[in-house]
């Protein structure tokens, strides 16, 4: 598969009961699809799979490859933990119909960077399908170098990266310097979409693009074939939309948001995750209508 363009990460959303609004989540995925998204991420932080049953997640994953089935989009699924030996039984029980999978790098136990590029070279070498490696070092607490991250995109099997440090530091320029156009490197973080994709980057992992996909389309598809201004102008109103939809825990302002629409049935999110705000939604509907009276 070609990783570049947009991939959503969707939520889950959940009935006025606490289970898993199926006809919602499947409605949801067909519409980012129609809006010209690549493909889905399925499980992914967005998702709330920590807090979902195995049944649950299996449930997910079978809803969001169907849709992908249908519209012919790819799906990624996140899978893998901190646990090596752990996140290769997961990789190679994967559902066949993904196309790569979602892998974090190690967290919490903090290992050394060679540490890290052995983890990633055994689960490269077990998993059916192309890994894309999720570096997020505000939640691991293993900030990666450039030449690590170099290094870990030669290893067989590695297709790419979800590329979400926060910021744009020195490893950032110097890793996008060296391996963009030769590795897939997706933006991850919602706020810096812009400019990781002005420094490079091929795509696009973004939560806040389950409200507002198709101009999170327009936004990379401006990057990638111009005009420059353009892109500017469409990033400087995507970054005060996404400044709104994260001022709680991620997903919580996107489900009070699609809740709002009526697109999925309630705002739930499960424990330890609180509902948003009031406030916190309306600042973020106010946000999305400027956004979509931009674009019209």
């Amino acid at each position: 598969m070609t990783f570049t363009g947009l991939f959503v990460p969707l939520i889950t959303p959940f009935t006025a009961t606490g289970e898993i609004a199926a006809a919602a989540l499947e409605a949801l995925a067909h519409e980012v699809l129609a809006a010209g998204a690549t493909g889905i991420v399925a499980l992914g932080t967005t998702a709330e799979p920590a807090t979902l049953t195995p049944d649950e997640r299996l449930r997910v994953l079978d809803i969001c490859a169907g849709v992908c089935a249908e519209h012919d989009a790819s799906l990624i699924a996140a899978a893998g933990s901190n646990a090596t030996a752990a996140s290769v039984q997961e990789l190679t029980a994967l559902d066949p119909r993904a196309a790569a999978a979602l892998t974090v790098v190690p967290y919490y136990t903090c290992p050394s960077e060679d540490g890290v590029v052995e983890h990633f070279r055994h689960l490269a070498a077990a998993s059916p399908v192309p890994l894309v490696i999720y570096h997020i070092p505000y939640r691991t607490g293993l900030a990666l170098s450039a030449e690590t991250l170099c290094r870990l995109a030669e290893l067989p099997n590695v297709a790419g990266f979800k590329y979400t440090t926060g910021g744009i530091d020195e490893a950032t320029i110097g890793f996008l310097g060296a391996a963009a156009g030769d590795t897939a490197v997706l933006a991850g973080d919602d706020l810096f979409a812009a400019p990781l994709l002005a420094l490079g980057a091929s795509g696009a992992i973004l939560a806040c693009a389950n409200v507002a996909p198709a101009e999170y389309v327009e936004l990379i598809a401006a990057w990638q074939h111009g005009p420059i201004d353009r892109a500017r102008r469409i990033g400087n109103r995507l970054a005060a939309l996404a400044t709104t939809l994260f001022t709680e825990p991620n997903p919580t302002v996107l489900k009070g948001v699609l809740a709002a629409q009526g697109r999925i049935p309630t705002a739930a999110v499960r424990l330890p995750l609180l509902p948003a705000s009031e406030a916190s939604v309306a600042a973020a509907l106010a946000a999305l209508q400027g956004v979509h009276a931009a674009s019209s």
